[in-house]
């Protein structure tokens, strides 16, 4: 797999019927290897050991309800009463952040009413801060601690 803009870890992967699967320690199970979920792992290690979100208020593959169709957030990080607090979009390497990618995690926003959206291809990734009060947002220069949110 490529290398990423992100701190390196040792992910479990295995091989099983011919397909590469890792190990995903949020949702405690195998899932295919792909490089949208090579940059998850990734991502949500690097926000787990240097960013200090407690990896029980972490959630890959979150569904939500959207115009009458289910959609799936890539993960989503919690406060401690439980209510989502950012939105987190991942791309493969190869695929570049447009706005395309910021609409869709925008929709998904108009769910969950987050105040952080993030969105990453793990070579590059966008820190938003929504003000809902004054209608407005501004990009971070780099993703907040757990204490920050």
């Amino acid at each position: 797999m490529l290398a990423l803009n992100l701190p390196g870890f040792t992910p479990k992967i295995v091989e099983k019927e011919g397909k590469r699967i890792i190990f995903d320690f949020i949702r405690k199970r195998y899932v295919t290897l792909t490089p949208e979920e090579w940059v998850r792992q990734h991502f949500v290690n690097f926000l787990i050991n240097f960013k200090n979100y407690p990896k029980e208020l972490l959630a890959n593959e979150v569904q939500v309800k959207l115009n009458r169709t289910s959609k799936r957030c890539d993960t989503v990080a919690y406060n401690h009463f439980l209510e989502p607090l950012v939105i987190i979009e991942y791309k493969a390497p190869t695929i570049p952040i447009t706005n395309a990618v910021f609409e869709q995690i925008v929709r998904y926003n108009m769910v969950l009413h987050v105040k952080y959206l993030i969105v990453s291809n793990g070579l590059n990734h966008y820190c938003c801060k929504i003000d809902y009060i004054n209608q407005s947002y501004c990009f971070l220069e780099e993703i907040p601690n757990y204490e920050q949110l």
